[in-house]
């Protein structure tokens, strides 16, 4: 099952919520997974397809507690390659009715095909139609991408007034969605795993938004050792290479004169790292006698290269 199936279901399973809500769930569902039809006399069929069984006991659920009527329920077979089951409920009520009370029509218009595409704001006064709006709208048209693999979340809407409208809604929780069209669709979609979190919380989705947290830390944590374990490699590289270029130095002047002939601060140095090719210039400088700082052991090697210099450029001469 895939993660946006496994928060279909979590949302499904939810109580079905007081009046108000439900319609703004429907107004939702109507609009993201509905299929209105013209019948004879000028009649009007509404339609909702899903593959998710629990979405569809859900949407038979509401119409039921909403309107007390019921609603007809047929299973096919998909056509696609995984041929899953598809379910499509069939309002059996006054359907006209239904689309005016979710404003798909327009109530003081005598057009009953004038569809008004765009959110009905009037329906979501309050804050928990609001959230059942945005729940309606995910379990219509909406899909999140396994958080192990990437935050990826996105609302496809067949209506651009629609898309628009919903990114508006979202920015009532501060966030920014971005839209772009796909294949005549328009997308309204979040990349960043913070607002994902919070779409979660919004339509009470509260088992996956703990998942994605845990994931989210767990990813982190990772991020964090790699990027200190980075920083030791490279440490640990620069010191060796360092000690390499240092240690060559001293030989040269080991059999060129000897390292007595050094200063006895050089020579000291010297010596040390030659018995200690892999430590650092501060654990070097500790065990010098008195111990000097890292900057201090740095400028001796500095005096060493100078001297293994002009060794060097002296045997070229020759």
């Amino acid at each position: 099952m895939s993660f946006s199936s496994t928060v279909k279901n979590e949302i499904c399973h939810q109580p079905i919520g007081n009046a108000c809500c439900i319609l703004a769930e429907l107004s939702a569902l109507v609009r993201t997974t509905g299929l209105i039809s013209l019948k004879g006399n000028n009649q009007i069929s509404l339609d909702f397809s899903t593959e998710n069984a629990a979405l569809a006991r859900r949407i038979y659920s509401l119409l039921k507690k909403r309107y007390n009527m019921p609603a007809g329920v047929k299973v096919s077979k998909g056509r696609k390659l995984k041929r899953n089951n598809n379910y499509k409920i069939t309002y059996m009520g006054d359907a006209e009715r239904l689309l005016r009370d979710v404003q798909i029509i327009d109530t003081a218009s005598i057009n009953p095909f004038a569809f008004n595409r765009s959110i009905p704001f009037s329906l979501l006064e309050e804050e928990c139609c609001k959230r059942s709006y945005v729940k309606g709208v995910f379990l219509g048209c909406g899909s999140i991408s396994d958080p192990e693999k990437g935050y990826h979340l996105e609302f496809v809407n067949n209506s651009e007034q629609h898309a628009q409208d919903f990114s508006k809604l979202l920015t009532n929780y501060n966030l920014k969605v971005r839209i772009v069209v796909r294949k005549n669709y328009f997308v309204n979609y979040l990349k960043e795993s913070e607002q994902i979190v919070d779409v979660l919380n919004i339509i009470g989705a509260y088992s996956a938004l703990l998942e994605v947290e845990n994931i989210r830390i767990v990813k982190e944590m990772r991020n964090n050792i790699n990027r200190v374990i980075n920083c030791e490699s490279a440490n640990l590289t620069k010191t060796i290479d360092a000690s390499l270029k240092q240690i060559d130095n001293i030989n040269i002047i080991k059999n060129a004169m000897g390292l007595d002939k050094l200063p006895a601060p050089l020579s000291e140095v010297a010596l040390i790292r030659l018995d200690n090719p892999e430590i650092s210039l501060k654990e070097l400088g500790e065990m010098l006698n008195p111990p000097i700082s890292k900057s201090g052991v740095n400028h001796r090697f500095k005096k060493i290269e100078e001297i293994a210099e002009k060794i060097s450029g002296e045997r070229n001469k020759r």
